[in-house]
């Protein structure tokens, strides 16, 4: 793989580990407030990232994933530093935690389809299958690191702290993007053919799809038209749409009210946390080293019966110890479905519509989320977190076993891609 993807993903997966710290920080500092503001707070994040999303792919796709990007971690630093303001005075933390919810969920539906989008920009089609894998990685050894930081930095210099850590990696991210910023602007064309020019006519109207002329709000739900229009894509990103709703949850908000209800401590639920990161980490190396399945949707349909498992083994575990080690299964099972559902989807895009797939792919992980979130803090509020996770087990395992039933989710990744379309080898 190039130098310049490693530079770009060493950034990013620094600005992730900051990322991560801040978000288990306000996880923490929200479920103090109770279970349903605990969930009012990933749903500020959620809604304007829905409203947004088809939005922020058409921009990158016109205007180009590099300058949205640094656009967007600019926009971060003003946003960490205003809430570690807020975190150091007297204020009420409710009302600055959801501001900075809101302001997280707008950057995102520019940042994530754009960023999503960088695999298939910087590496070669034949390598994007590790690319994607080493991506994949970089963001649960985020995840593995990330809220055991959180926690330690609440501990030492309380929510501001682990805001100002999140400003320090988004400047980092910054300065990486400087770097690749040649190759990021590159057509990805020119990957095919070994070349190394400098901006393209196709790089520049990329974001066009062939109708340069056609309004920026056809624009914005070509990736929508698309995306149903592929059966791939369409049995992929349906799958992927229930499955956020009921395996996301369970690591950002789940466990918080969990170890809150059971008495744990800020550290022995960043543990849990960590170990899911842990189990999908050790997933990535082994498709970084090796490649993927030619069955991605097999595997992936039984990632989702193992992380299932992990589920219920998380709700059954009255300790910490237990709950650590369903952690670590919950994550292998989740680091089996994304690692081959990912390149999967990014692999049958055309290169045309890269961060509007990629939006739409952020779309229906954003959507279910937005409405579970907000009726597990209910629920959680009213019975038992254990309850909660019971029932997020039980959909996990259907859905599994109905992935495994889709015909078209058995084809081989060779046979994945619209015509068009160069096919690597995941």
């Amino acid at each position: 793989m190039p130098g310049t993807y490693w530079a770009w993903l060493g950034g990013t997966a620094l600005s992730l580990v900051g990322v991560q710290a801040m978000a288990f920080a306000m996880a923490w500092a929200a479920a103090g407030q109770g279970a349903r503001f605990a969930a009012l707070v990933p749903t500020a994040i959620v809604l304007p990232r829905v409203l947004l999303l088809l939005v922020g792919g058409a921009v990158a796709d016109r205007v180009g994933a590099w300058l949205v990007l640094i656009a967007s971690n600019a926009a971060m630093i003003v946003v960490t530093v205003a809430l570690a303001a807020a975190a150091w005075s007297t204020l009420d933390l409710r009302l600055p935690l959801l501001l900075t919810a809101l302001a997280i969920g707008t950057v995102d539906a520019f940042q994530l389809p754009s960023s999503g989008s960088m695999p298939r920009r910087l590496v070669p089609p034949d390598v994007l299958a590790r690319a994607m894998s080493a991506r994949q990685l970089a963001g649960q050894l985020a995840l593995f690191a990330g809220p055991p930081l959180g926690g330690l930095l609440l501990g030492v210099a309380g929510l501001a702290g682990a805001a100002l850590t999140n400003t320090a990696t988004f400047l980092a991210m910054l300065a990486a993007l400087l770097v690749v910023r040649p190759a990021a602007e590159r057509s990805p064309d020119a990957l095919k053919a070994g070349t190394n020019h400098g901006r393209s006519r196709d790089a520049r109207t990329a974001g066009d799809g062939g109708t340069g002329s056609g309004s920026p709000a056809s624009a914005a739900f070509d990736g929508l038209r698309l995306a149903w229009s592929v059966p791939v894509l369409r049995a992929a990103l349906l799958v992927t749409g229930v499955v956020a709703g009921f395996l996301l949850p369970v690591g950002t908000l789940l466990v918080p009210l969990l170890a809150r209800q059971r008495g744990w401590s800020p550290s022995a639920a960043g543990a849990v946390v960590a170990a899911m990161a842990a189990g999908t980490a050790v997933v990535g190396v082994g498709v970084l080293l090796r490649g993927a399945s030619r069955r991605p949707g097999m595997v992936a349909a039984v990632g989702l019966l193992v992380a299932a498992l992990g589920v219920i083994m998380l709700a059954a575990g009255r300790t910490p110890s237990p709950a650590v080690l369903a952690g670590v299964l919950v994550g292998v099972g989740s680091g089996c479905f994304a690692t081959h559902v990912g390149p999967l989807v990014l692999a049958a895009t055309p290169l045309t519509h890269l961060a509007r797939v990629q939006s739409v792919l952020v779309l229906v992980q954003s959507l279910p989320l937005l409405v579970t979130a907000n009726a597990f803090g209910l629920v959680a509020e009213a019975t038992d977190v254990a309850a909660v996770l019971y029932g997020c087990a039980g959909v996990l395992a259907v859905t599994g076993l109905t992935a495994l039933a889709v015909p078209t989710l058995h084809r081989s990744s060779g046979s994945s891609a619209p015509a068009g379309v160069r096919r690597p080898n995941i």
